[in-house]
């Protein structure tokens, strides 16, 4: 039977989840189809790329990722206080860089002197600012845009409309350390594990190769899916001889591909074993990367603890 997402997700608890999500078709959603014999390997930097922007608009840190051949894991921190220590200014300039936001809103952010808002209206945009405020604190919202995007930029590399996704994402809370160590380490493994990579360096894709290109100073490369040219617009109702429909409002919507990938990416989380630092994995990173070299030199890289 299906839970609630607010029981699989309580920052009173934990500010940590380890979440998963899959494709819904036969057809791979990353690599080589044997299928269809169509490769779409580069959609794994789009998801890589798409995460690590979506971190520098929403309050949570992502620890860790793997982007697979037809599902993808993450480990992410939600840091609460850090959304509430947002003004409402800095709340809604980062909401609208992926939601157009209500017309009263924009008016709010152009300052046109020449449209000044009233004392109503700026309560009104303190409203939706305190809901904005809660939202960029929100695992389900920041995986609704992941997802949504990604199905977006597939859909039209494909000329198609549907379903991508096979449903919401599943989430894991992780209440201690050991948990957490357990999932980075799971997440991290995924491709030596399923025979895709056969070291840390080469998976691609994941959170321990960009920590590893990093240490080396390489930097990370962004992979961004190509800008499809605006559809024609329709003919109107009139030119088919057909009664013009009522006008309605237009509708706030998630911003075009063109303006989301101006988006920066956010790094990784760092690591700190003084565990001084909320915003960082609480381990030291050397040790980490021991601990995953020595599970990916090793036979058994099954985490019987985990079960994604």
């Amino acid at each position: 039977m299906t839970r609630p997402r607010a029981s699989l997700i309580s920052l009173a608890d934990t500010p940590w989840y380890h979440v998963v999500n899959r494709c819904v078709r036969r057809a791979f959603l990353c690599g080589q189809d044997a299928a269809t014999g169509q490769c779409f390997e580069h959609r794994r930097g789009w998801i890589e790329t798409r995460i690590r922007e979506l971190a520098s608009v929403f309050t949570i840190d992502v620890a860790a990722y793997a982007v697979m051949s037809n599902h993808y894991h993450a480990v992410l921190r939600v840091d609460a206080a850090r959304a509430q220590a947002l003004g409402d200014d800095e709340v809604l300039r980062r909401w609208t860089q992926l939601f157009t936001g209500p017309l009263l809103v924009q008016r709010y952010l152009s300052g046109s002197p020449a449209d000044p808002l009233g004392q109503s209206e700026r309560d009104k945009v303190a409203e939706f600012a305190a809901l904005y405020r809660q939202r960029l604190a929100d695992v389900s919202w920041f995986m609704r845009v992941l997802n949504e995007t990604i199905a977006r930029q597939a859909n039209a590399e494909e000329g198609c409309k549907g379903r991508f996704w096979e449903g919401r994402f599943k989430s894991q809370a992780l209440l201690d350390e050991q948990a957490l160590l357990a999932a980075m380490a799971y997440v991290d493994l995924n491709p030596i594990r399923a025979g895709m990579a056969q070291s840390l360096e080469d998976s691609a894709h994941t959170s321990i190769a960009a920590r590893l290109a990093e240490l080396q100073g390489r930097a990370f490369e962004p992979v961004r899916a190509p800008v499809a040219a605006p559809a024609l617009p329709a003919l109107p109702p009139e030119a088919a001889g057909e009664a013009a429909p009522t006008p309605r409002p237009p509708c706030p919507s998630l911003r075009s591909e063109q303006e989301l990938s101006a988006l920066p990416e956010a790094p990784l989380m760092p690591f700190d074993p003084t565990s001084c630092f909320a915003q960082a994995v609480p381990f030291g990173l050397e040790e980490y990367l021991d601990l995953v070299d020595t599970i990916a030199n090793t036979k058994d890289t099954h985490f019987s603890c985990l079960n994604p």
